[in-house]
């Protein structure tokens, strides 16, 4: 999964309802964590897209609500360099992608067929180097479809492979992902497109103006709090298994005792796809910082 975002701002009052509760405003900053003298330090990073840049500080403030001493190192880079990081101890934490622990940072070729299994053969493998893995979230950032919502109902679309009833269908995407999953989508489900890479025009853009009638997105991008567009539901799992869990050394589980591991745990918990998508929008489009977002997330369910 390649992905490129933009960053942040100012600071207002916002709700979003979306069965998540996020307050945005003006609160005071977390407090300072209480040195514990644990062995291991607290360094948590991020990569480089404001997802895990809300990823970063809902983990953070939550551990220093506690009482823990956290340092933070956001925006490190693509998954390569803060793998990097975590192995040289410069990071000790940091939040990933299920699928693209196995696929890039273990170079598998071949994925599990299951979310769990996914989970579980990236916990072992990390094992074998020292670290952990804590609880998935619910939510997954994967490669997903989606078109408008007046198209899905013109032709009775709700799955891929569905799309097979669009006449001289078009979709538009990243160049990979035409090399990357048309054959499987052809093979799977029976489904050709003329494709349209993109090239500096957002692909919900060329939806909106009905330029393409599919489109291959992410299922948490933030343009998908509106109701305008589909995601379509994939039931053969083509697209492998993005769920998130931190990645950690395991020496931070065994020195900072359980309350460390549920605070974590009960932050992932929260984090379903439309809360996501909620927050993920307050900082790439509504440009609210991502720790002001992440603070009334965490202060809206009582976790701060």
């Amino acid at each position: 999964m390649i992905r490129k975002h933009n960053r942040r701002a100012a600071k207002a009052a916002f709700a979003i309802a979306l069965g998540v509760a996020i307050v945005l405003g003006g609160a005071a900053a977390a407090p300072a964590g209480v040195d514990r003298g644990q062995a291991t330090p607290i360094i948590i990073g991020t990569k480089d897209f404001p997802e895990q840049y809300v990823l970063g500080q809902l983990y953070k403030q939550a551990l220093e609500a506690k009482g823990f001493k956290v340092q933070y190192k956001e925006n490190i880079g693509s998954t390569e360099l803060i793998d990097k990081s975590l192995r040289s101890g410069k990071v000790t934490f940091y939040p990933e992608y299920t699928g693209i622990m196995l696929s890039v940072t273990f170079g598998k070729k071949t994925l599990p067929k299951t979310a769990l299994g996914t989970y579980n053969l990236a916990k072992q493998l990390y094992g074998k180097r020292g670290q952990t893995l804590l609880k998935q979230t619910p939510f997954q950032d994967r490669d997903a479809i989606a078109v408008l919502r007046t198209t899905a109902n013109q032709y009775g679309v709700k799955t891929v492979g569905d799309l097979k009833k669009i006449p001289d269908l078009t979709l538009a995407g990243f160049p990979q992902f035409e090399t990357r999953w048309a054959p499987s989508l052809k093979k799977n489900y029976g489904v050709s497109f003329d494709f349209t890479p993109l090239a500096g025009t957002s692909a919900y853009t060329l939806l909106s103006q009905k330029k393409v009638l599919a489109a291959a997105i992410f299922s948490t991008d933030p343009q998908l709090i509106s109701t305008k567009y589909v995601v379509l539901s994939e039931p053969r799992n083509l697209f492998g298994f993005q769920y998130v869990a931190p990645v950690l050394d395991k020496d931070l589980v065994s020195e900072n005792g359980s309350s460390f591991s549920s605070t974590v745990n009960k932050v992932s918990a929260l984090l379903t796809t439309r809360a996501m998508i909620a927050m993920n929008k307050a900082v790439a489009i509504d440009k609210k910082p991502a720790a002001s977002v992440a603070r009334s997330f965490l202060k809206a369910n009582k976790l701060s």
